[in-house]
């Protein structure tokens, strides 16, 4: 963690992600239509292989000012050790404006289930639902 940097932290005791901030110098500008990396200053070491971090949107962002993350869900593997770095997309028609120390994304934790994958020429088990998707259960 840089000295600029602000650890992650829950806004409210019942948030369920961490507030990720930007660790910048400068405002950052994200043009309309465009991509930028937004350094966070920090790195995580979750406890073993079966842990991940999971980067969201802040819904606020999302909703007024069009600012999402670039690749939909940032998934952070358990062996990596770098800085939590936020790709943020600006769907929005005008250029936005990230300041030092802004909330740009949140972060969650998640305990993994062991699984082991396997081809077989045996049928599944049929359900209610069968192979019906995108939609087949109702709008």
């Amino acid at each position: 963690m840089r000295d600029s940097s602000v650890l992650p932290l829950r806004a409210t005791t019942g948030a369920a992600g961490f507030d990720i901030f930007a660790d910048l110098q400068n405002d950052l500008v994200i043009p309309s239509g465009s991509v930028k990396k937004v350094p966070s200053g920090v790195s995580i070491c979750m406890p073993d292989a079966l842990s991940v971090a999971i980067l969201v949107s802040r819904s606020g962002l999302a909703v007024k000012k069009e600012i999402v993350l670039a690749n939909g869900v940032g998934i952070i593997d358990s062996d990596y050790r770098g800085e939590v770095i936020v790709a943020l997309r600006n769907f929005g028609k005008n250029d936005y404006i990230i300041k030092p120390g802004e909330r740009v994304a949140q972060l969650l934790f998640f305990n993994l289930t062991p699984v082991s994958l396997a081809e077989t020429e045996q049928p599944f088990d049929d359900t209610v639902r069968g192979s019906g998707g995108f939609g087949s259960t109702g709008l």
